[in-house]
């Protein structure tokens, strides 16, 4: 029997000229990440092991995101002890105020993951390194302990759904829309341990924005993670950042999967994801009746330069709604320069709204937005539950950057072809 993409990548670096499905499998990784909330705790463990060095200096990431600038006396002392381990060790990608980013936009934009390799991450989207065909997943603080000094985990070989798509995205409709579409479908737990590989004529149509997009939620579905093809559009991205060899998977023609599942991208529409789960999905031409307080535009999911030039296109010489906040955060400090030189900076800023500086934030109820009780926000960001952006009786409405500006600008939830 053949072998999903995913199956391939995680033979190779396990050893082993096949693997199957549900079998367990001890494999080499080629980046280990953590962020200033997640890697306090995985220095303990690493510690408590009495571990007295990493596996390679070069090959673990730190990225201060989560509350940075630090928020309080807490958030400064976890980045304390990051920054101190960092030089302990001499680790070679450390980011930290002024050079940051939100980890999961950062990482491919410095070129530190590549088609072929195996990433874990202190963080549940990590599976966003999908999108440039790479094996990526996210784990607990212990695993990325024991990580950083082993260079190596262990898997549990996930079983695959694939994923075929075909036309291709309307005006207005983005990565965001499809994925939301597709856990609308399969629920929060459709592809529980599972891959979610993504084939097919329409993924050409797809930019690579859209399939960090895609592959960071899928998550959301349950996934272990979320994958696509290598094809001329990541290798364009791909060249640009990463100077090592890398391999390109391609899974085989007879690869078992559990089931398949197919979208006509020209039949999707601008979707927003109601509370309390990724899974509640509507056309965000339903939400006449639901009025908001506060936009955010930004995170890991959404905050790329074409998703704030989107933003932008739908804002230009309007304004947001009386009462209405409106926050944008772009991803990286390289965003957050090209926001300002295409003039994206000064839309928002006329329409009303700040421009934060990169910042995981609002996102997980950390800071930058919090929501009181009773209040709704229309988000970019990849999760609603209880709670999640503040108050658990407050509101967290997922959508697109196209879809969150242009609720931003009507008051309530809002089609960009209604504004």
């Amino acid at each position: 029997m053949g072998m999903t993409m995913t199956q391939k990548i995680l033979a190779h670096h396990a050893g082993l000229e096949s693997v199957r499905a549900g079998q367990l499998i001890q494999a080499k990784l080629d980046l280990v990440l953590g962020n200033d909330i997640t890697t306090p705790v995985a220095i303990n463990e690493f510690e408590a092991a009495g571990f007295d060095r990493v596996f390679d200096k070069s090959k673990i990431a730190l990225v201060m995101d989560h509350f940075v600038p630090n928020k309080d006396i807490k958030a400064a002392t976890q980045c304390m002890q990051c920054r101190t381990f960092a030089r302990r060790f001499d680790i070679d990608h450390y980011f930290d105020v002024g050079d940051m980013g939100i980890e999961h936009a950062l990482l491919p934009e410095k070129g530190l993951v590549a088609p072929g390799e195996a990433v874990i991450g202190a963080d549940s989207h990590t599976c966003t390194y999908g999108a440039l065909g790479a094996f990526s997943t996210g784990v607990g603080s212990t695993d990325m302990g024991a990580a950083m000094a082993a260079g190596e985990t262990w898997f549990k070989v996930p079983s695959a759904i694939k994923v075929s798509l075909t036309g291709s995205l309307r005006p207005h409709v983005s990565g965001k829309d499809v994925i939301l579409t597709l856990i609308g479908m399969i629920g929060v737990d459709g592809a529980r341990y599972q891959s979610l590989e993504f084939t097919g004529p329409g993924v050409a149509s797809l930019s690579i924005y859209d399939r960090l997009t895609i592959a960071n939620m899928a998550i959301e579905a349950g996934g272990k993670n979320g994958i696509f093809p290598v094809d001329e559009i990541t290798r364009a991205y791909v060249a640009e950042r990463v100077n090592r060899p890398w391999t390109a998977y391609e899974a085989d023609p007879d690869a078992e999967y559990e089931r398949t599942i197919e979208i006509d991208l020209s039949q999707v529409d601008c979707t927003v994801a109601w509370p309390h789960l990724p899974e509640n999905a509507h056309s965000a031409r339903e939400g006449k009746d639901i009025a908001i307080d506060q936009i955010v535009i930004g995170s890991c999911t959404n905050g790329q330069l074409p998703d704030l030039a989107a933003a932008a296109a739908v804002m230009k010489g309007k304004h947001l709604a009386k009462g209405v906040r409106g926050i944008v955060i772009p991803a990286t400090m390289s965003v957050y320069r090209a926001c300002m030189k295409e003039g994206y900076a000064d839309i928002f800023m006329d329409a009303g709204c700040i421009v934060s500086t990169p910042t995981c934030g609002p996102c997980l109820g950390g800071y930058m937005g919090i929501l009181a009780q009773g209040e709704r926000c229309v988000s970019t960001t990849n999760r609603n539950f209880v709670g999640r952006m503040g108050h658990v009786k407050s509101e967290v409405y997922l959508a697109s950057p196209a879809v969150a500006a242009a609720s931003g600008i009507a008051g309530h939830i809002a089609h960009p072809d209604e504004i």
